[in-house]
């Protein structure tokens, strides 16, 4: 009997995917024509992703590479980049993209946010199969509506789930443990595997990139995240002209959030300024003590008049804007004076 199961498991695992070919039938409901014809549309551009890295061993003196995990990707353009998660090809040496049709190819890896979780690889493949998804506006959503995620589950390729938007405007980590704002919250099962993967909308459209499970066994229990497109839009460019992305930042190092609890304040305090950083330009002023244990310095406490209360509103308020913007930083200085600096920001990542 135990062998028998495996080797149902292997066949399924082995087996292509049958995907209905024309028109659906016309018994089925409208609902499920749309779910249909939404994976025939979809299903072509979706990859599935294995990460590979090479293991020396020093007995037999061979190279042996070994798989650290798989995940799930889609096609972005006709140029053949491909994108899907961070974590999905974190740490690998080789990466091997299979299409739909089973046709694999070596990827180029382009880059990667880690602080957003998604990366860009590229590959070498005919422009007849390089179909992007289209690629709809994530500020529309609303809660309710119906959504398909397209990944491969546990290595189960070309798999098929569909829900509802549960939540918007949700917070996750990033593996960087920085927070990812405006987090699509979903009840579409999105298993390992499934990360990288398209989560679209009735239309087909791509509205966001499954990226976590809340779950400490792994498995789906109903609370799925997406990044929203319109974040996806504004980094993926960014990563396939240069690589990375720019990040605006003020030219300051912070005091840990620990640290200024004693002070009984809130705010972010600033460790040590850059020098000739835009910060150090307008005179602002690290944390310091005397012997008598008096503080002296700057605590940021809002940034265009949003408040900062700590490292994290920080970070999300940033977030928001590019290098070279201009700025409004309030600080609380010596515990005492509420002083203001306008401030053009840096790009963190150039540094």
């Amino acid at each position: 009997m135990g062998r028998l199961v495996v080797f149902i498991v292997m066949a399924l695992l082995a087996a292509p995917v049958l995907a209905y070919a024309g028109d659906p039938p016309g018994w089925l409901l409208e609902d499920e024509r749309n779910t249909v014809q939404l994976f025939e549309q979809n299903a072509g551009s979706v990859v599935f992703i294995r990460n590979v890295k090479v293991q020396y061993n020093p007995w037999s003196r061979d190279n042996t590479e070994v798989q650290q995990g798989t995940g799930t990707g889609f096609v972005w353009d006709t140029n053949g980049h491909i994108v899907t998660n961070y974590h999905v090809v974190r740490g690998g040496e080789r990466f091997i993209v299979t299409f739909a049709d089973g046709t694999s190819y070596d990827a180029e890896p382009v880059g990667g946010d880690i602080t957003k979780d998604l990366a860009v690889l590229r590959v070498d493949a005919p422009h007849r199969d390089l179909n992007p998804v289209e690629r709809g506006d994530s500020s529309t959503l609303l809660v309710g509506q119906k959504v398909l995620a397209i990944g491969n589950p546990f290595g189960l390729d070309q798999t098929l789930t569909t829900g509802v938007i549960s939540a918007l405007g949700r917070e996750i980590r990033s593996i960087s443990d920085v927070p990812i704002i405006d987090v699509i919250q979903t009840d579409a099962s999105i298993n390992p595997g499934n990360s990288g993967g398209p989560l679209l909308d009735s239309r087909g459209r791509l509205i966001g990139v499954n990226t976590a499970i809340i779950n400490r066994t792994g498995a789906n229990v109903g609370i799925g995240f997406a990044v929203p497109v319109n974040t996806v839009e504004r980094i993926v460019p960014q990563i396939i002209r240069t690589g990375r992305t720019r990040r605006a930042g003020l030219g300051i190092a912070i005091v840990a959030d620990r640290s200024l609890s004693s002070l009984g304040v809130a705010g972010v305090g600033v460790r040590e300024v850059q020098q000739g950083s835009p910060a150090s330009k307008v005179g602002i002023e690290p944390l310091r003590q005397d012997r008598r244990g008096r503080v002296y310095g700057d605590i940021i406490v809002a940034i265009d008049g949003q408040e900062i209360r700590n490292y994290d509103d920080l970070y999300k308020v940033l977030d928001r804007f590019e290098p070279g913007q201009e700025v409004e930083i309030k600080v609380l200085r010596n515990l005492q004076d509420e002083l203001e600096f306008d401030l053009r920001l840096i790009d963190l990542n150039a540094h």
